[in-house]
């Protein structure tokens, strides 16, 4: 399975391609990519979301994932910033429908507890168990590279999980 994550963010967009190696005599995650789609502040919002998603519609045409995981809505004390992350994760969620792509979501406290095993981890947290999961030389940056990571790794347990259940993903 070859899952294409996306962190959404405002000023930095990161995402990562984890597959999962089932045939190996033990299963194991490997990292096919990662990068960040940075966005400068001083354009103006719909060339950012447009940078967003040409960026993630060639990464995804690259990759030719199976599915597209990303975090799900959540809750700021800050309207405008909400707004404006909900506007980049509404593009992410177009980029994944125009090339038909399925898309699961998942909440940030099961991404972290899916990875670190404590749903309130921190970020560096987040990092070190991304690349020791994914056996990687250094930990991802920026961040929110390894989150986007965090969210493929977490789509593929879910997947593996039910699976194991009976359930089909």
């Amino acid at each position: 399975m070859r899952v294409f994550g996306i962190d959404c963010g405002t000023e930095i967009t990161g995402y990562g391609v984890v597959e999962s190696d089932d045939a190996a005599r033990e299963p194991r995650l490997i990292c096919k990519a990662m990068g960040a789609i940075r966005l400068a502040k001083t354009r103006p919002l719909p060339e950012r979301l447009a940078q967003v998603f040409r960026e993630l519609t060639a990464e995804l045409e690259r990759w030719r994932p199976q599915v597209v995981a990303v975090e799900g809505v959540f809750y700021s004390v800050n309207a405008k910033s909400a707004l404006k992350l909900g506007q980049v994760r509404g593009v992410a969620l177009l980029a994944a429908a125009t090339q038909g792509l399925p898309v699961a979501e998942y909440a940030p406290l099961l991404i972290k507890s899916s990875v670190v095993g404590y749903g309130l981890a921190k970020k560096e947290q987040v990092q070190f168990m991304v690349a020791r999961l994914l056996n990687l030389n250094d930990l991802p940056q920026p961040p929110d590279v390894a989150d986007a990571l965090a969210i493929a790794i977490c789509h593929i347990h879910t997947a593996q999980t039910l699976v194991l259940q009976g359930v089909a993903p």
